[in-house]
């Protein structure tokens, strides 16, 4: 997965808007950065949980190995003894019996080039052992990858916390007049288009098609929360990512990875269930829903909600 830049500290504060329209557009930039520093936050949280996966089951080879090298060492100490009782111990099955970590692989290596007796379980044995100190060392590595990671998305979640504050202080510094505006644009926009009736979705993939935007209708009115992928709270890349999982399909967690899920397709062509993708950043999701509304999460303090497929520029709309 391509990494996603890590996004600069937020300039210092502008001058103050000069009038309400302007300071609503200010308001509405700010809050477009923020969801630019979430989806980064959503792109570093999936590569965490993707490593944390990777790393257990590098873990779980390590104890595999571990196990083997057990069993081989047993076979070996079974012969050994066997040797014991019958009247010596073969000088090669002490030097390998040896519980030193720093030298048992030069040691075994140069038994085994010396074409000891038992020279298979030998060979088996360091087999084992060399193949135990690769998945250690794979194990290690991932172990690294992972911090470094975790590093990343702690920024990430830095820099979105500061470009949220931004944005609600700019919001507080609106006048009650210029909220009641705002919020007045946003309910005359929603209720010039009343939620749509359900459209029939037909063609390949319509009955996961349909089972993704029932999902999403059943959600209309719950909170944006960043960084939440559903049931009760969604950030807008969250809610189409939990949409999609009701009908059993698995999308990437960010706007810009569920951009590039799917077929594209023209915007005229849309059909319910698609991705619409907004601004050249694909920084933004919507699901279409047909009758021209998507449903989204659009930004922290309102809730999932019908809107009309126009309210952002459309970068692309992808079929999954």
């Amino acid at each position: 997965m391509t990494a996603l830049p890590v996004l600069a500290a937020p300039v210092a504060p502008t001058a103050p808007p000069a009038d309400s329209a302007e300071a609503a557009r200010e308001v509405d930039r700010l809050f477009a950065e923020a969801e630019r520093a979430i989806e980064a936050y959503n792109g570093a949280a999936e590569r965490v949980e993707e490593l944390e996966a990777a790393l257990g089951r590098s873990q779980e080879r390590v104890a595999r190995g571990q196990q083997l090298v057990n069993d081989r060492r047993h076979v070996i100490g079974a012969t050994a003894a066997a040797q014991y009782r019958a009247g010596g111990l073969d000088p090669t099955l002490v030097l390998l019996l040896s519980d030193d970590p720093d030298t048992y692989l030069v040691r075994a290596a140069a038994v085994e080039r010396a074409g000891a007796r038992g020279a298979q379980g030998l060979r088996d044995l360091l087999d084992a052992q060399r193949g135990l100190e690769r998945r250690r060392a794979e194990a290690d590595a991932r172990l690294a990858e992972l911090s470094a990671e975790k590093d990343e998305l702690n920024r990430h979640k830095r820099t979105a916390q500061r470009r949220l504050a931004a944005a609600r202080r700019q919001y507080e510094r609106l006048s009650a007049r210029e909220r009641a505006e705002r919020a007045e644009r946003e309910r005359a926009a929603r209720e010039t288009r009343p939620a749509p009736a359900p459209t029939p979705v037909t063609g390949p993939g319509s009955a996961r098609a349909a089972a993704a935007v029932a999902a999403a209708r059943g959600v209309v009115g719950r909170p944006y929360a960043w960084g939440q992928a559903g049931p009760t709270a969604f950030d807008c890349s969250g809610l189409i990512q939990w949409a999609y999982a009701q009908a059993g399909v698995s999308l990437p967690r960010t706007s810009q990875g569920q951009a590039a899920a799917g077929r594209r397709v023209p915007l005229d062509e849309a059909r319910p269930g698609d991705i619409v993708v907004y601004r050249a950043d694909a920084s933004h999701v919507g699901m279409y829903v047909g009758d021209g509304q998507i449903v989204h999460a659009p930004y922290p303090g309102a809730s999932v909600r019908y809107e009309g497929v126009g309210m952002l520029p459309v970068s692309s709309v992808v079929r999954p």
